[in-house]
């Protein structure tokens, strides 16, 4: 029997090539959509932190807990798909769909899921 392939990655490769992403990203990513990346990673720690909590230290009322995590789940989903429509490489994917009416899309479906949430606190 051989013995296994090891692949060794070099933390020095490893460093250059985040480093490399890190300054393409900053380079060519427009401010748009900087904006709305951050606003992803602050509803991902939210969500990630109401789980924790939950976790860790109690889940007494589940419904809030159930209501605020799936509001966290719901809300980065729609900004995602606002991120995806506005973005300008995915122009001719959505040729029929200006960033206005992406916007109005994220802000009538935000208040429909938020609506919904309010409902299943009780």
């Amino acid at each position: 029997m051989a013995p296994p392939k090891t692949h060794q990655v070099s933390s020095q490769s490893t460093t250059t090539v985040i480093q490399g992403l890190w300054k393409t990203y900053v380079d060519d990513t427009p401010s748009k959509l900087k904006t709305i990346d951050a606003f992803l990673v602050f509803i991902m720690l939210s969500g990630i932190m109401q789980f924790v909590y939950c976790v860790i230290v109690t889940n007494f009322p589940f419904n809030a807990f159930l209501a605020g995590f799936s509001s966290a789940v719901g809300q980065f989903v729609l900004t995602a798909s606002l991120r995806s429509q506005v973005n300008p490489l995915n122009k001719d994917l959505f040729k029929a769909v200006n960033p206005q009416r992406a916007f109005a899309d994220f802000a009538l479906g935000s208040i429909v899921l938020h609506f919904f949430v309010y409902n299943f606190l009780g």
